[in-house]
């Protein structure tokens, strides 16, 4: 039972681009659970949820068996192009991650479909097919991907999860409780059934889709992406909705839009509008965007600027001209108080203006294009001498409000009990033990700014280690001697800078780092293992399988915890029963 519910927890947890499900205001869901008598189930669920999502082992073996059950896309520019957009959202976006929640991270897996989705441990995994149906574009993709960190950051797919398991399966999963220590969190990915997406997606409520458009559409334009990305991705996702998919669980002809019952993320018109209102007010309402039959038509402060007309070969491209050129001018709007701000000059025989900064490419390749430069100059000059007096004051206000909001959620990350920042620390150690060094400084980081941090130079010395794994030698061993000489009591600290002077390819030195670990604690058998692991690097074979012999004897004979050519001589028996345990998994696996 419990493996079934750790693979449901896991698989039922996905906040994804368009699967369909029932409209149910996911705030006032409390309520609702406590008038059908599930309460108590909902409550249960999603603390287990939450503190799923502040699993390491969790985050890392749900991206592990992603893409090994979908593949890795092998495309070397799909890649560049998804890295580029997921690092400048997690890297340069304004946002902030609540106490118990984990840094983002991601994986481009093979699949053909067009979706992608945010697990509850912050793992976004990204399909193929929505990159290619994209045609690589990064502000579309941006928008689509910062809408599902927004779930992540939100915390949607943690509720959803609770709510089906509430109105689902009961008291069944009540009192359930998942491994946060495991490293296996025996996640059984083929158990991913059509009845279990549509168990979790039909728990997904409208408001929530539209909190995600919203925040994602902040979260992108903070990160320098164009404003109008939001409804040109949603305006691509429509035509694919209507036009190309023929996945039932995509999309349902029977279902009526008007009604809002149809699918978790609302209809796809109604979502473009809302987002091409946002870029209008992002730019002070000076920019807005129309559609008449075949036309869509951008104006500054109602005078038309520019238009473009869909063809037949790509019935989408006037709507992104027109949306690109319309989002550079409201960035504009929306980041320069002046006209002189815009930088207006001459350059040969046109008008030319702004940067060569990403958002504003299209906006200036079509005005070069169509000599525009001259009347956008006097439109917008225009613009700023009739603006409205509180225009710009009500840009910075709404801005300071975003931002206070982040500041908040900062604050009590930042100022959460002994318990949570002690969790950070934790973290930030696993994510060195998976090898995800960036993880661990980003972790790190956090918990070395909690007030209620225990133990800053066991936090000192996590650093150096994953700095060590990023390439920085010296940095790592200015922290891990740093960390041992505050505190020469504690043997983790001895044990990081040993790992540290590992990598650094100091062997012997790292063997007194041991050394003087065990001397604090005989009985530690991550030290023996990391002695035993040293010896056989040195070819010092009796002693390896002398420290592998304490390993197995203080992990209680746990036969995963040797080698298996160590194991050998230690026990035989056990040995042959790990072997064909794997090569029944291995049997199992190809069948």
């Amino acid at each position: 039972m419990k493996k079934i519910f750790n693979a449901l927890t896991i698989l039922l947890t996905v906040v994804t681009l368009v699967l369909p499900a029932k409209v149910f205001a996911a705030d006032a869901w409390a309520i609702a659970a406590e008038a059908l008598g599930v309460l108590a189930a909902y409550q249960s669920t999603l603390r287990e949820m939450l503190a799923l999502g502040n699993n390491v082992h969790a985050q890392m073996e749900v991206r592990r068996q992603d893409l090994a059950k979908n593949g890795t896309d092998q495309n070397k520019r799909d890649v560049e192009v998804v890295n580029s957009v997921m690092t400048r959202l997690v890297n340069g976006g304004q946002y902030e991650l609540r106490v118990n929640s984990l840094p983002f991270t991601w994986g481009l897996n093979d699949s053909e479909k067009f979706n992608a989705a945010c697990y509850p441990m912050n793992y976004i995994s990204i399909n193929r097919g929505l990159v290619r149906g994209m045609n690589l574009d990064e502000n579309q993709l941006a928008a689509v991907l910062a809408h599902e960190m927004t779930h992540g950051l939100e915390q949607h797919s943690a509720k959803s999860y609770a709510q089906a398991v509430a109105q689902q399966l009961g008291a069944l999963m009540v009192g359930m409780n998942i491994d946060a220590n495991s490293r296996s969190s025996h996640i059984d990915w083929s158990k991913f059934s059509a009845m279990v997406d549509y168990s979790i997606a039909k728990n997904i409520s409208v408001p929530a889709e539209y909190e995600a458009d919203e925040g994602g559409f902040y979260l992108m334009t903070s990160a320098g992406f164009n404003p109008g990305g939001g409804a040109a991705a949603m305006n691509r996702l429509s035509y694919y909705l209507r036009y190309e998919t023929q996945d039932f669980w995509e999309f349902d002809a029977n279902d009526k839009p008007s009604e809002q019952t149809f699918s978790d993320h609302p209809d796809t018109d109604r979502r473009e509008e809302k987002l091409l209102k946002l870029m209008t007010e992002y730019g002070g309402n000076h920019v807005t965007v129309s559609k008449h039959e075949r036309a869509y038509r951008v104006r500054i402060d109602g005078r038309e600027i520019f238009y473009s007309l869909n063809t037949a070969d790509d019935i989408n491209s006037a709507a992104v001209k027109a949306y690109y050129f319309a989002g550079g001018l409201a960035k504009a709007f929306h980041d320069f108080d002046t006209v002189d701000e815009w930088n207006f000059r001459r350059e040969g025989n046109q008008t030319v203006f702004l940067t060569d900064e990403p958002a504003y490419r299209d906006l200036r390749e079509l005005s070069t294009m169509y000599n525009l430069g001259d009347k956008i100059q006097q439109l917008v000059t225009e613009a700023y001498e009739y603006e409205r007096p509180h225009t710009r004051q009500r840009i910075r206000e709404a801005d300071a409000a975003r931002k206070a909001a982040w500041d908040k959620i900062r604050y009590e990350a930042d100022n959460a009990k002994v318990k949570a920042a002690q969790i950070l620390r934790t973290n930030a150690d696993t994510y060195n033990d998976h090898g995800q060094g960036e993880l661990a400084l980003k972790q790190i980081e956090r918990a070395m700014r909690a007030t209620n941090q225990d133990n800053q130079a066991e936090c000192l010395a996590i650093r150096g280690r994953a700095k060590a794994i990023c390439g920085d030698y010296d940095g790592a061993l200015v922290d891990v001697d740093a960390a041992c000489e505050q505190d020469p009591s504690n043997l983790y600290n001895f044990l990081n800078r040993a790992d540290v002077r590992h990598m650094r390819g100091e062997l012997e030195l790292a063997l007194e780092d041991i050394n003087r670990a065990i001397t604090l604690d005989e009985k530690n058998a991550i030290a023996y293992q990391l002695q035993a692991e040293l010896f056989d690097e040195l070819a010092r074979v009796d002693e390896a399988l002398e420290s592998y012999r304490k390993v197995y004897a203080l992990t209680k004979k746990n036969p995963r915890a040797v080698p298996l050519n160590y194991l050998d001589k230690i026990d035989p028996k056990a040995a042959d029963k790990v072997r064909k345990a794997d090569k029944e998994a291995k049997s199992n696996d190809e069948t």
